[in-house]
């Protein structure tokens, strides 16, 4: 039996039970792969929630690496021992070991570690296509990216410095803005005291900027669109203060004739060639030196619940994980 984190209803962090569970032996493109390390990521609160639905009972997670200890018939990509990471559907990371399609695994290289492949799959990758493909950042540019200090955040951070753009940032407190401007953040905003909007006007002289990165969702949507100069793009990514409210898209016409895009990861790695161009990116920015990886907290597999209480506490800064 192999021990699992599943939800078996919608709720908070106590739904989350360990459970024993069976796992079958690979069939056609699948691999079995022993979990070394398993990201936390708030998608995971998101699906355990109910905001985007899963069949249940589900295991939750969705992201890890590991070894792969079996292959199935005709499977050619990875064998027995590789080192492999991955992020994506199906949810079942948070597990001592699972199956998952082997043309969806990536092999970890020399000088990245376990624990920092699976915390920064979902996360490195979600920053290499906001700021390589939904808005293809030039050096020069400034641009506004919220919860600047969390996991997402602080890799964007040093990536958009490594490309020669300015970055202002949201935190909620004093101790996350030094953080954040650690990483690279040259304006660190504290939204809790301060009027971002009217900050990120001060800052580009009234212009705005040309991209707004938010994942924090209601509650720095409106402030969000007035960062914008004309014709900016809003990147809503997600929802950690809860989903957007139903919006008139005319809002978008009277603030600048503004582009709005709701992008998610996995829309853009589904080509094997797109999973793989963004992976061997993040892995080189990171085995540069250029991004540094943290993982600044640890939990066993058996309090998952208590990770996704700090993480949607805020109690958390870059990433976190599970140990099986």
């Amino acid at each position: 039996m192999t021990k699992a984190v599943r939800f078996h209803k919608l709720g908070g962090p106590e739904v989350l039970q360990l459970d024993d569970i069976t796992i079958p032996d690979p069939g056609p493109n699948q691999a079995r792969v022993r979990h070394a390390a398993i990201g936390v990521n708030f998608i995971d609160t998101y699906q355990r929630a109910g905001l985007y639905p899963m069949p249940l009972p589900c295991v939750a997670g969705n992201e890890g690496a590991g070894v792969v200890e079996a292959v199935g018939p005709g499977v050619t990509m990875v064998k027995p021992g590789d080192r492999v990471a991955y992020t994506g559907a199906p949810p079942g990371a948070y597990a001592e070991a699972r199956l998952f399609a082997a043309d969806r695994l990536v092999k970890i290289p020399e000088g990245v570690s376990d624990e920092q492949a699976a915390s920064m799959m979902l996360k490195g990758m979600t920053v290499w296509y906001l700021i390589h493909r939904t808005y293809p950042v030039k050096a020069g540019e400034t641009v506004l990216w919220h919860a600047a200090a969390g996991g997402v955040g602080l890799i964007a951070c040093q990536w958009l410095k490594a490309l020669g753009v300015t970055v202002i940032g949201t935190t909620g407190s004093d101790e996350k803005a030094a953080l954040a401007k650690a990483h690279g953040c040259d304006h660190v905003i504290v939204y809790t005291r301060e009027n971002f909007a009217e900050r990120v006007k001060a800052i580009t002289g009234g212009k705005g900027v040309p991209v707004v990165y938010d994942s924090v969702g209601k509650t720095t949507w409106e402030g969000s669109l007035d960062c914008l100069r004309p014709l900016g793009l809003m990147a809503s990514f997600g929802n950690a203060s809860g989903a957007v409210p139903p919006i008139n898209v005319g809002i978008l016409a009277q603030k600048g004739s503004l582009f709005l895009t709701r992008p998610t990861l996995f829309t853009y790695i589904a080509a094997r060639a797109d999973l793989e161009t963004a992976a061997a990116s993040l892995f080189a920015v990171v085995r540069s030196g250029k991004v540094k990886i943290e993982v600044t907290g640890r939990y066993a597999l058996a309090d998952a619940a208590q990770a996704h209480r700090d993480l949607e506490g805020r109690k958390t800064t870059g990433s976190i994980v599970l140990t099986p």
